[in-house]
């Protein structure tokens, strides 16, 4: 038992990764991540070939199918979905300090939101072929698909995220600059200051899951924008705190409201403006941070 399970914690960090990204939940990669434990307890680890190839294809096969259930319970969600975040000093899975840039992009709330728009199969293939490096034989083996078939998944999902995804190449310091500046307008509220902070194309989501007030749609423009945190600063006064956190790799913010957990805020910026805040209040999906 005890090398059955050295053998599955050696391979659980590459696992996890690929089934939060799958999933955009914490929960739910747990879930799968169990699920996948128990049927290799079950089966015969020492006759495999490549123990680590084999759990891929099954975490891989496993997190296809709870993403299309997950698909028909995000489509009756109360309001935007956005994915559960992670705290970063809890990393997804270990990388080499060169490799750590490339990480940030490739699980931000703003990248793992945009995989949303894929459909089972396609998130699949491309993650495995576009953050894992893997060779489209063995993608191929594990969605049950022709070579050229994946490739064809790949490359559509690739163009899909590519023409939305940020082009911005911002350093971490000019990003924190911001997110600071942000901070304090939003806790003072002025409005001088808040609308200057969005870009004119500027969009917020939030995602409050039916138990706490949120936009049940996204929010456009500078000045709707800051109209928002401005009725908030308002509303919440000296009861409220932003604190810079690392959240899915990146700089974000933290809000505490009487010195409770209340809200957090990621963005996408150019390095001179916001131009897109994802707002995450569910408190199931912030239970992880606290």
């Amino acid at each position: 038992m005890n090398q059955l399970l050295d053998e599955f914690q050696r391979h659980r960090p590459r696992l996890f990764g690929l089934a939060y990204r799958m999933l955009g939940a914490r929960h739910d990669a747990d879930d799968v991540l169990q699920d996948a434990w128990l049927r290799w307890q079950a089966g015969r680890p020492d006759e495999l070939a490549s123990a680590e190839a084999w759990l891929v294809t099954l975490v891989t096969r496993l997190s296809i199918d709870r993403l299309r259930q997950a698909k028909l319970e995000r489509a009756r969600y109360s309001g935007p979905w956005l994915p559960e975040p992670v705290a970063s000093s809890e990393p997804i899975e270990p990388r080499s300090p060169e490799d750590m840039l490339e990480h940030y992009n490739d699980v931000s709330i703003a990248f793992l939101t945009l995989l949303e728009r894929l459909g089972p199969d396609e998130r699949a293939a491309f993650l495995l072929r576009e953050v894992f490096d893997t060779d489209y034989a063995e993608i191929a083996a594990m969605l049950d698909k022709r070579e050229d078939s994946c490739r064809q998944l790949v490359s559509r999902a690739r163009q899909r995220i590519e023409a939305d995804r940020p082009r911005f190449a911002v350093s971490r310091d000019a990003h924190r600059a911001l997110l600071a500046r942000f901070a304090a307008a939003a806790h003072s509220g002025d409005l001088t200051e808040l609308a200057p902070l969005f870009s004119a194309d500027a969009v917020l989501v939030g995602d409050g899951g039916g138990k706490v007030f949120s936009a049940l749609r996204p929010l456009h423009g500078p000045d709707r924008l800051a109209m928002l945190f401005h009725a908030i600063a308002r509303r919440n006064g000296d009861r409220c705190r932003f604190v810079e956190a690392e959240i899915n790799g990146e700089p974000c913010l933290e809000r505490y409201v009487d010195g409770v957990l209340d809200t957090v805020y990621c963005f996408v910026t150019d390095g001179a403006q916001i131009r897109e805040v994802y707002v995450l209040r569910n408190p199931d999906k912030l239970d992880g941070l606290r």
